[in-house]
């Protein structure tokens, strides 16, 4: 054999074959009476986005799901809070089965359904599209983040809200795979605080678009999107400090004469300064000055138990194994007293 085969053998790639999207929606379907349910949470998130809808969308769960036994009981705390706050909040749950990685690390349950680097992808997407399913049928609507482009058409008729993270909002890519998205789809400023990035990201999403994707069947395709029904600014601080006040709200609105999207706070990242425990505080800031900045809805990082854990043999169930989170029973009393708050001091229909 001589260098040059030896070579080519050396850089050759593993490739492992993966259900074809239409046939894992096949294998776990999802109900004409559950699409219907999805199509209404869909529409009530766009009624809150353009203020049509006075109420205060809160997108609340695990930084990332690592267990599906705890995913399901954090699920079943938040249907059962949901009842009692209804009339103020807007719960959806954050379902996030993907991670962005600056180097390396878990990708998240999509990815490693098992967390001990086997990386058996079909696994994790039966596992995920399951759950996804379970949580739908207790009348919950999921958030995920869009990171994966090929992930998308696997789970595009499950979601009812979706993020473009800090680092992926300047990607051309999902900026066209948003604009495709049935869903609203919030950008993030990014890492360093720019907010041009997002808004950029948002006037791209909202058109349509010619793009090479993958089909339902897995095969090449040129997909002609629509436009995102309704994408919208994510403030997630920067590196440098935070940007949920109304003060930085009323710089960014004057940078842009005035005219922004429909605003989501993130409680954490740079809004917290990765304190998961600091979150109420900058919950508690925000709705305070919501009548000045008309913010739209909150994101929060919230599991079963405080704080954060790296993966092990011997994990603590119900604990975060990315972000650190902030525990149900402090996730639970602050719900109950935003919901008093805004019972008292509600925004005014706008649309």
């Amino acid at each position: 054999m001589n260098a040059l085969n030896i070579a080519l053998q050396q850089n050759q790639s593993q490739e492992i074959e993966l259900s074809l999207p239409n046939d894992l929606k096949r294998k776990f379907s999802l109900s004409h009476r559950l699409a219907v349910q999805i199509a209404q949470q869909r529409q009530t998130i766009q009624n809150i986005l353009n203020g049509s809808d006075p109420r205060l969308l809160v997108i609340t769960g695990p930084c990332s799901i690592h267990d599906e036994k705890a995913a399901l009981e954090y699920a079943e705390k938040l249907k059962q809070i949901q009842s009692k706050i209804s009339d103020q909040i807007f719960l959806v749950m954050r379902a996030y089965i993907e991670k962005p990685r600056t180097t390396i690390g878990w990708k998240g349950f999509l990815y490693d359904p098992n967390l001990d680097g086997s990386s058996n992808m079909q696994l994790g997407l039966e596992k995920s599209r399951q759950l996804y399913l379970n949580i739908i049928e207790m009348g919950l609507p999921i958030a995920s983040e869009i990171l994966s482009p090929m992930a998308t058409a696997y789970f595009d008729d499950l979601l009812a809200w979706g993020a473009i993270g800090a680092r992926t909002s300047e990607s051309q890519i999902h900026r066209e795979i948003s604009s495709h998205m049935p869903f609203s789809i919030g950008f993030k400023n990014g890492t360093d605080g720019s907010i041009q990035i997002a808004m950029d990201a948002i006037q791209s999403a909202s058109h349509a678009h010619q793009f090479l994707a993958m089909s339902q069947k897995g095969t090449p395709c040129i997909l002609q999107s629509q436009g995102n029904p309704l994408p919208h600014l994510i403030l997630r601080g920067a590196n440098h400090g935070h940007n949920y006040d109304a003060e930085s709200i009323q710089h960014i609105r004057d940078q842009y004469q005035g005219h922004l999207p429909a605003l989501v706070i993130d409680c954490s990242h740079g809004n917290s300064a990765k304190d998961p425990l600091k979150q109420p505080l900058v919950l508690q800031q925000i709705i305070a000055e919501r009548h000045i900045t008309q913010v739209r809805g909150v994101m929060l990082e919230s599991h079963l138990l405080d704080g954060n854990q790296k993966i092990s043999c011997d994990m603590t169930y119900g604990q975060s194994v990315t972000d650190g989170c902030l525990g149900w029973e402090k996730t639970a009393q602050l719900l109950l007293n935003l919901a008093e708050q805004l019972s008292t001091k509600p925004l005014l229909r706008t649309a």
